[in-house]
C-alpha cells in the first residue's frame, strides 16, 4: 500500500517531521513538532482528517478558557465540597449524570442493538458493574446497590487503614 508523504505538511499547530512507523491499525505513524515546541507522534488519518490539531496544548487552552466563562464554576471556585473524594474516587463523577444522558440516571443506559438497559460503573479506572437488564427499574437498581457497595467497601478500607 502506497503512504502519502506528509514531511513538512503543517495541520493545525503540527509540523510533519519524519515518518514514525506503522501504527497497529496499519495507519502511517509521523513525529510531529507542536507550535509550542513540544513533538508527538501522531496518526497520518487522524492529521490528514482533522481530528488532531496539536500536542494537546489546544484542548487545555480550551479547556482554561471555558473555565473562566462558565458562571457556575467560578461561583463555586473554593468550595472544597466540590472536590470530595474517597480514596482517589471522585464521589460526585460517580453520582453525577452526564449532560448526554437521556435515562435520568447516572450510569445507566438503554442499547438499541440489544433492547436492553446497561448499567455501568467504574471506580479507579475500572468497570465494577457492567451488565445488561431487560428493565430500566432493575439497571437503575443495580447500579445504586454497586455505588453503596463498593462506596461502603472504600470506607471501611480507609478506616482500618488509619486504625
Amino acid at each position: 500500500m502506497k503512504r502519502i508523504d506528509l514531511t513538512n505538511q503543517h495541520f493545525g499547530r503540527l509540523t510533519v517531521i519524519s515518518f514514525a512507523g506503522t501504527g497497529k491499525n496499519g495507519n502511517a505513524l509521523w513525529n510531529c513538532r507542536c507550535d509550542c515546541g513540544k513533538e508527538v507522534i501522531a496518526d497520518g488519518y487522524l492529521l490528514r482528517k482533522g481530528s488532531i490539531k496539536s500536542c494537546g496544548c489546544l484542548r487545555r487552552e480550551r479547556g482554561r478558557k471555558a473555565m473562566k466563562s462558565n458562571a457556575q464554576l467560578i461561583a463555586n471556585r473554593g468550595d472544597v465540597s466540590n472536590l470530595q473524594q474517597v480514596d482517589g474516587t471522585s464521589v460526585v463523577s460517580i453520582m453525577k449524570k452526564r449532560k448526554t444522558n437521556k435515562s435520568g440516571v447516572a450510569g445507566v443506559s438503554y442499547d438499541k442493538r440489544s433492547k436492553r438497559w446497561i448499567a455501568r460503573l467504574m471506580i479507579r479506572g475500572e468497570y465494577v458493574l457492567n451488565h445488561s437488564f431487560l428493565t430500566f427499574n432493575d439497571a437503575a437498581a443495580a447500579r445504586e446497590k454497586a455505588i453503596e457497595d463498593h462506596l461502603s467497601k472504600i470506607l471501611v478500607q480507609r478506616e482500618e487503614v488509619t486504625q
